[in-house]
C-alpha cells in the first residue's frame, strides 16, 4: 500500500494482492459470520461495508480485465 496524498480524505495506491486481501477480509466480515451490535464492532454501519466491499469488487474487476 502506498499514501499518495492526504487531504480531506485519504488517496491510497493498493496492489492487486492487497486488493484480494482486502476483499475477502470485507467479504468475511459482511457475509461470513452473524455479527451482533455489527456497527459497535466494526465501527461503521453494515450497509456503509457492504458498498465498500461492492467498490472494491469492481475495481478487481477492472484490473483483472486487464
Amino acid at each position: 500500500m502506498k499514501l499518495k496524498r492526504i487531504t480531506t480524505d485519504a488517496e491510497i495506491e493498493l496492489s492487486h494482492d492487497e486488493l484480494l486481501i482486502l476483499n475477502a477480509a470485507l467479504n468475511e466480515v459482511c457475509n461470513g459470520i452473524e455479527m451482533f451490535e455489527f456497527e459497535t464492532r466494526i465501527g461503521a454501519p453494515r450497509d456503509s461495508v457492504e458498498r465498500l466491499l461492492s467498490e472494491v469488487q469492481a475495481a478487481l474487476d477492472q484490473v483483472e480485465k486487464r
